[in-house]
């Protein structure tokens, strides 16, 4: 799976719910209203839209560390449990088509911030206005 992909599940499917890839895996259950959702599906998380701002919190409440999930992509995938390096960052620049200056640390962190809320937002996650700009 995608770095990108990780992310989104951790967020929209935190139960082993449906996939951030193209193509969904194979459930292996029942088909019904609770297929997961896939990209070109968005809002049909077998119900409302995941509240992303909602997920976030409540991890963050139970992490030890105060991670600013709101404003840093490092502390974002921090509280997802995934590496946030420098080496992943990047990573997940090339995932997203960053076409900036990727030693600019600074500002492509602004910019994938900003790109993971939007896939979350196109992925079926309700996404606070003030997290999409």
């Amino acid at each position: 799976m995608s770095l990108l992909g990780s992310i989104v599940s951790k967020i929209l499917h935190p139960f082993g719910g449906g996939s951030a890839d193209a193509a969904p895996a194979p459930s292996g259950g029942t088909t019904g209203t609770s297929a997961p959702s896939t990209p070109s599906a968005p809002g049909t998380t077998g119900g409302e839209p995941v509240d992303v701002a909602a997920v976030l919190t409540g991890l963050a409440e139970k992490n030890p560390q105060k991670l600013d999930w709101r404003h840093s992509i490092v502390d974002l995938m921090k509280l997802l449990g995934l590496d946030s390096g420098l080496a992943s960052r990047k990573q997940l620049a090339d995932e997203l088509h960053y076409t900036g200056d990727k030693d600019d640390s600074a500002s492509m962190n602004i910019w994938l911030h900003k790109q993971v809320m939007q896939k979350l937002a196109e992925n079926g996650g309700k996404v606070p206005d003030d997290l999409k700009h």
